[in-house]
């Protein structure tokens, strides 16, 4: 297990592995073993009598809505996409396409947005949970999107589109036509602009044909998955229906030693899809489509093993660890429980890969949609409209990953999303000297975002610092302080707000045009205008004061939480006087440094302080208003404030609902691209594309902090051929991407906190925070290859790769690593010349298909998908620790059926070298791979 060499002790690490250690083999040797497993299959069919030909092998590798009701396959020269909003030759398009057919996707049971992208060239998709997670294609976009930002890879399913990342993260992509990506700002034809690139996901459509399958898979960690689809004429000629059953259920790899019937990454999914095409004449077609995704619960929150932080800081200071786990963990409050502790419990998953916390629920999520699409036949030009809804809703409850009562929720969303759009959209018919399309598109989303925070019973113990705790657990009445401190408190917590009533309104005309000079030169334009108003109403308070309301600080921010003035640490007066904390009154600081003592609390704070004399300490109530918590010892009086100010500080940021600043501007795209065909084989190409991603309205600790747009301008040069008496297709580009403004968590000044910094103490320092801000300048470039080879018998192989290069050009303002933050280094980072987080070097897959005929109607058939990526840093940061050495995921499956698809068994292995690499670590933890995952499919057709 190399890879946890450098983030702990030896001594530890060689016992964690031995109950751990599993097979695996180096990046180089799994590309061996990918082509030895191709290439032996071809061997073994070169005797065959079956010589399949080009148009065998395009089957294999896509699918078009132009194929025939029996499904024949193409030839590779007409391999087909839909990425410009109707069918073409993907040999034609000039872009940088990737494609693959919906049936190699379920030949390995492909059903999430990761294993499709497993499957397409210099995408990735970077999982946090549903909410987190991203798509990026080049190596931009890995962090993922916020509440009110939009994605920076756009996602299409069905001519709809998805504006929000979490609509795909929990779903299953079944009875899927093709998945395609296209490369580069897209926007001039798709309904909503994206900056860096989509992918378009078509489903299979309703037929006249009748049409069923079934497939019934039956895996590890007690796995069942079922698909089921079918459709076919209800009136014939001018009714039919398709309709799509999505079922899975598994536990999932890590077990949770506080319950073992919870694991994290299981599966709990059900959808549906019903579909239904109207034609009552040659000349209009409308489709109806409903999805459901009932709401249920996924453990994708918390897959993170812990290791311990290091003692010294990059420049050899010392690393107090003051709140640290091995500090916390170690107290008498947590000591108490003798079968857990931090060196056995806490690290590395207790040795044995689980995790134990007591708060953890799954992540709730749940999803539905309805699309109407028209399409009119005119003479020359055809009308479509797409009409959509889409919701989504999330709710997560997280833990801190103990089984102590620290945390109820550790900090987890509570999402409702819902977006409405409506494109119009008008194309001529081809083949004249020009051809276009041109259309209308609005989109509007509502996001109500609340982010949820509540505190247990253990949570002062784990949260107080360490004068604090030694305070308050002397005695009984302190322990009960530290109890009620923050017990029960529940809040819309800052993170970047508590609340979010997110409105995002897109207005768009757009147009392309293909000029179609000669029958060999053809020059590509488009434009497209994108009216974007945003707002964003945005607050952060407490739902519910628990146990410890008395113990609230009276003012903060001028938001009145309830509380009395009193001291909370021990504070000298002009270095003349000390005030013990607890004492009623506030310190101020003059102007000219000098500090006062003020005394103005109300009548009734000063009757909530007595009470609070009363309650904790047993005091009698007695005399004037705060004379009875005046009698408080010193002693005494110091619990009161240690618990006051432990209290404050997990309270944090509190201000009141205000509207942020909007953002409200009109924002440009374009495309030039001319193309020259030197003959039916060979196609070459040049492409500028601009665009630009719209603002975000968004406030940081209640400060408004408008985000500009984020500019792309993106240049390639490509080549697509048709090769060796075509049997091969390959295509290549060239691309350089330079992103103005980019859109990413940055290190900024903290008005609020300094403000309230400045009120203590004029004097104070400028005090920064993290908040998403704009990046001046990142640059991308390099090299992609796709292609599909069929000049072997019986075998297809579909091949991509890129070498790209994603740099910070100007980022002066990085948040600094952990190891980096030691006292007194400077705020911010220059990472200027930096590689992007998450950003790979090398990245290439192949996917090989290889069947045989065998005799009475039946067919051995293998195929398998390995993907490769060079290394990258996981943390956004850039830290030292979170480096990721390239990994290579192999896909597996091997089956016989009948050749006419009635039925088929498979075995199917996922990760099949149990390539154990992680995707995330920091300087203290990590987010394991996924284990080698087996299961036996079982399918067909009628």
């Amino acid at each position: 297990m190399s890879y946890r060499r450098n983030v702990y002790s030896p001594t530890l690490a060689a016992r964690f592995s031995t109950e751990t250690q599993r097979f695996s083999i180096k990046p180089i040797a799994l590309l061996i073993a990918s082509v030895f497993f191709s290439s032996a299959a071809a061997a073994q069919s070169t005797n065959s009598t079956s010589n399949n030909t080009a148009q065998n092998a395009a089957a294999k590798a896509t699918t078009a809505q132009n194929t025939t009701a029996e499904n024949k396959p193409l030839v590779l020269g007409v391999v087909t996409v839909r990425s410009r909003n109707r069918i073409e030759k993907l040999q034609d398009v000039p872009l940088s396409v990737s494609v693959v057919a919906g049936k190699e996707l379920e030949k390995l049971n492909a059903t999430d947005i990761s294993a499709l992208t497993q499957r397409l060239a210099n995408i990735s998709w970077n999982q946090g949970n549903q909410r987190t997670s991203s798509l990026s294609i080049r190596g931009i976009g890995k962090q993922g999107q916020t509440e009110a930002q939009d994605p920076a890879v756009g996602l299409i399913v069905d001519g709809v589109n998805y504006a929000y990342n979490a609509l795909s993260s929990s779903f299953d992509f079944t009875d899927i036509e093709t998945v395609e990506v296209a490369r580069g700002p897209q926007g001039t034809l798709l309904g909503k602009n994206s900056s860096i690139g989509a992918i378009n996901v078509t489903t299979k459509r309703p037929s006249f044909d009748p049409d069923f399958n079934y497939s019934i898979t039956l895996g590890e960690w007690d796995t069942v998955q079922g698909r089921f689809a079918g459709g076919g004429a209800v009136i014939e000629d001018l009714l039919a229906w398709r309709g799509t059953l999505s079922v899975s259920k598994g536990q999932g790899d890590i077990k949770n030693a506080y319950n073992s019937d919870e694991s994290i990454s299981n599966k709990e999914r059900v959808s549906g899809r019903v579909q239904f095409l109207l034609t009552p004449t040659e000349d209009f077609s409308a489709r109806f489509a409903f999805d459901v995704q009932p709401r249920a619960g996924e453990r994708t929150n918390g897959r993170t093993i812990y290791t311990p932080t290091p003692t010294k800081f990059s420049n050899g200071a010392d690393n107090p660890n003051t709140s640290d786990a091995s500090v916390r963990l170690t107290r008498r409050w947590f000591t108490q429980s003798p079968n857990y502790n931090y060196e056995d419990s806490y690290l590395y998953g207790g040795g044995k890969n689980e995790y134990n916390t007591d708060g953890r629920r799954p992540l709730i999520t749940g999803s539905n949609g309805a699309t109407a699409e028209l399409n009119w036949k005119l003479d020359t030009h055809t009308i479509t409209s797409i009409t959509a809804y889409k919701d989504y809703h999330f709710n997560a409850v997280n833990d801190e990953g103990t089984p102590f009562d620290i945390q109820r929720n550790s900090g987890g969303f509570f999402n409702d999303y819902k977006q409405v759009s409506q494109e119009l959209r008008l194309s001529s018919q081809q083949g004249e000297f020009v051809d276009y399309q041109a259309g209308l598109f609005y989109l509007d989303v509502n996001n109500v975002a609340e982010y949820q925070r509540v505190w247990g019973n253990d949570a002062g113990a784990w949260f107080a610092s360490n004068a604090q705790y030694n305070t308050l657990d002397k005695d009984s009445n302190g322990r009960y302080l530290l109890i009620n401190s923050l017990s029960g408190l529940d809040m819309a917590w800052n993170s970047p707000a508590g609340f979010q009533d997110i409105n995002n309104e897109s207005s768009a005309a757009f147009a392309q045009a293909n000029w179609n000079f000669t029958e060999q030169f053809v020059l590509t334009t488009g434009l497209r205008f994108t009216r974007e108003e945003r707002t964003n109403r945005t607050g952060t308070y407490i739902k519910d004061h628990g146990f410890g309301a008395e113990l609230n600080p009276a003012v903060v921010n001028n938001v009145n939480l309830g509380g009395f003035h009193s001291v909370n640490a021990a504070t000298k007066i002009n270095d003349t006087l000390t005030i013990p904390a607890g004492t009623l009154g506030r310190v101020v600081t003059n102007p000219d440094g000098t500090k006062t003592l003020v005394t103005d609390n109300s009548t009734a704070q000063l009757t909530l302080a007595d009470q609070l004399a009363n309650e904790y300490f047993a005091k009698t109530i007695s005399g004037a208003p705060g004379d009875t918590y005046a009698s408080l010892t010193a002693a005494q009086k110091a619990q009161v404030g240690a618990a006051k100010a432990l209290r404050q500080s997990q309270i944090g940021v509190v201000f009141d609902e205000f509207d942020v600043e909007p953002y409200e501007k009109t924002l440009p795209s374009f495309v030039i691209s001319p193309t020259y065909k030197w003959n039916e084989k060979l196609t070459t190409y040049a492409s500028w594309q601009h665009g630009e991603k719209a603002g975000i309205a968004q406030a940081t600790n209640g400060i408004s902090n408008l985000v500009t747009e984020e500019k792309i301008d993106a240049y390639e040069l490509g080549i697509k051929s048709l090769l060796l008496d075509n049997t091969l297709v390959f295509n290549l580009a060239l691309f350089q991407m330079n992103i103005k403004d980019y859109q990413q968590t940055s290190r900024i000044f903290d008005e609020y906190s300094t403000t309230l910094a400045r009120q203590a103490e004029p004097k104070a320092v400028d005090i920064y925070t993290n908040a998403t801000a704009n990046i001046p300048k990142v640059e991308a470039r390099g090299i992609e290859i796709d292609g599909i080879y069929s000049g072997v018998p019986n075998t297809t192989l579909r091949f991509a790769g890129a070498i790209t290069d994603a740099e910070y050009v100007e980022f002066t303002n990085s948040a600094q690593p952990s190891e980096d933050s030691f006292p007194g280094a400077d705020p911010y980072k220059d990472v200027s010349g930096e590689t992007l987080p998450g950003a790979s070097k090398y990245s290439f897959n192949i996917g090989a298909d290889y069947r045989l005929p065998i005799g009475n109607g039946k067919e051995f058939h293998t195929n398998l998908n390995a993907q490769y990526n060079s290394k990258y840093n996981s943390d956004n940061s850039l830290s030292s620790y979170g480096w990721i050495e390239g990994r290579t995921l192999v896909d597996f499956g091997i089956g016989i059926g009948n050749s006419d698809q009635t039925f088929d068994v498979s075995l199917i292995v996922k990760n099949l070298f149990d390539d154990d690499t992680p995707s995330t670590r920091t300087w203290n933890s990590y987010t394991p791979a996924n284990p080698r995952w087996a299961a036996i499919s079982f399918s067909g057709r009628f």
